[in-house]
Parts: C-alpha cells; sequence; structure tokens
C-alpha cells in the first residue's frame, strides 16, 4: 500500500482530537479488514488493533511473539479497508531493546497507523520504569524521523502482573511521570475500572488516562466522569466472535439447527464493506 504522507498526517491530527475529556475515544478494538470496516460501519471514529485478535486470527496465540512483520502486514490491511485513524497493538515492541521498538514504529507506521499502544510488560513481570522510559523515547524518535505525529498510548501492566508492586496505584503514577517525559501521549492502565483511582490518576497526571472495558465494567458516562480520555474493548470482540462460532457449531452438531446464525450481517453488506474503496 502506498501511503499518502499528507494524510496520515491528517488521520494523526484527527486521531488526537478524538481524546477529549468528558467525550471520550471509544474502540471497538478489531483484528482483521474484515471486522475493521464492520466497526468502522457501525459508527466507529477509529479502529485499534488488539494483538489478542491479531494473534488468534493467524493462528498463533497472544503474547507468543507474533512479530513486528506480521503485525505491520495486518495493519497495512486494515489500514487500506478503512478511512479512519488507525492505531497498533505493538504488545511490548517485539523486542526488549530501543532500537527494536523504534524499528517496530518504523514499519506500523509506514504501513498506515497513526497511533500505538506499547506496553512495559516483560515476560512475568514489568521492565523498570526507567528502562520503559527509554524505548518509549526511542518511538517517539522513530515516529519523528517519519514526521508523522503519532499518538503513543504507553500501557503499564502494573494492574494485570501477579509479581507487580504492591501499591499499584503510587507505581502508575510513577511510571505516568517517566512516560511522559519520554514523550508518551496518553496511559492505559488494564485491569483498572475503579473509578475513584481512575478518577485520581486523572487528576494528577501529568497523561490523559485510557482504560480498557469488559462486561459489568463501568459505563462510558461514569468513566467519562471519572476522567477517561479513552476507552477501549480490548480482545472482547473477538472473543466474542468466536464464541459464536463455538456456540453454531454446536447447536449443529448436537441438536440440528442454526438458530446461532440468525443475526449475521448479511452477505451482501458484508461484501460491499470490504469491497468499497477507503475514503
Amino acid at each position: 500500500m502506498t501511503i499518502d504522507p499528507q494524510r496520515q498526517i491528517r488521520q494523526a491530527e484527527i486521531f488526537a482530537g478524538l481524546h477529549r475529556s468528558g467525550d471520550p475515544l471509544l474502540l471497538a478494538n478489531a483484528w482483521d479488514a474484515a471486522s475493521a470496516v464492520t466497526v468502522v460501519h457501525a459508527g466507529a471514529k477509529a479502529v485499534a488493533t488488539t494483538s489478542a485478535g491479531v494473534a488468534w486470527s493467524l493462528g498463533v496465540p497472544d503474547a507468543a511473539d507474533l512479530g513486528v512483520d506480521r503485525a505491520a502486514a495486518a495493519i497495512e490491511r486494515i489500514a487500506a479497508a478503512v478511512g479512519v485513524p488507525v492505531s497498533a497493538d505493538i504488545e511490548a515492541g517485539y523486542g526488549p531493546e530501543p532500537e527494536a521498538v523504534a524499528a517496530t514504529i518504523t514499519a506500523v507506521v509506514q504501513a498506515g497507523a497513526v497511533g500505538v499502544n506499547l506496553e512495559d510488560r516483560r515476560g512475568s513481570g514489568l521492565f523498570e520504569p526507567a528502562e520503559q522510559a527509554d524505548r518509549l523515547a526511542a518511538a517517539r524518535a522513530a515516529a519523528d524521523r517519519l514526521a508523522v505525529p503519532v499518538w503513543i498510548n504507553a500501557r503499564t501492566d502494573v494492574f494485570l502482573t501477579a509479581d507487580g508492586p504492591d501499591k499499584k496505584l503510587e507505581a502508575v503514577q510513577e511510571r505516568a511521570v517517566a512516560y511522559a517525559a519520554a514523550g508518551a501521549d496518553s496511559l492505559f492502565v488494564p485491569g483498572l475500572i475503579d473509578l475513584e483511582a481512575i478518577a485520581e490518576l486523572a487528576a494528577a497526571g501529568p497523561l490523559p488516562i485510557a482504560v480498557m472495558v469488559w462486561a459489568g465494567a463501568p459505563t462510558v458516562a461514569e468513566l467519562a466522569a471519572a476522567g477517561a480520555v479513552r476507552i477501549s474493548l480490548g480482545s472482547a470482540i473477538a472473543q466474542t466472535a468466536y464464541a459464536v462460532a463455538a456456540r453454531a457449531t454446536t447447536e449443529l452438531l448436537e441438536h440440528g439447527t442454526y438458530d446461532s446464525t440468525a443475526d449475521g450481517i448479511p452477505y451482501g453488506t458484508m461484501n460491499d464493506l470490504l469491497g468499497t474503496p477507503a475514503g
């Protein structure tokens, strides 16, 4: 795919502007071109990938080193299919060194991304704040070299790691300061849905707060009131899609009926969505 540099810059500016206090960016994460055009057709203003969904669609487990080439290829297909900004989940950057992160940023931005998620998980633990800050700084420098104002969503897995710090909120705040200084644009804290804690982080700064939600999490209105500027579903839609496949198969094999497929998007609609060039 040939990238129009000016269009990509405009998309990056649009994407940045969607992160608003009181009116957060809502992301129904996609994993391939078909899921991307589906969420855009449903009204999504931007597309973000889910690394889990991308990995599963390619036959590998999540967090098993999908790799920069496959991640960039997925972004290229998605960016070619939709006319809205695209953000890439690049996990931990596909290499511990800042140079590896820079190479990954270069690849996905050249594929069409205008935003990235970069996490601080290393194996079962976390990079030290200073180490991750160096990796984020390398990401920012790589984006600057490409002259694209990439939105860097610095993900911290403090709330997801069993061997993480005891005082998790204080640890997240420490990382927020370091990550902001390194050039991050927002702080993504998956696993955190406590409204008071989100409000405390949002008030303290220095980065706007992004969260991930699932069934039973606070509503968009509640999270917006707490100060979240970005709310994403992560791998939830991909998980639900595969659950439909499992339910339909079970119904077919055990009952000989097909009602689980009744609410599918019409064949013609999907065909038309994928046959229309991205604007």
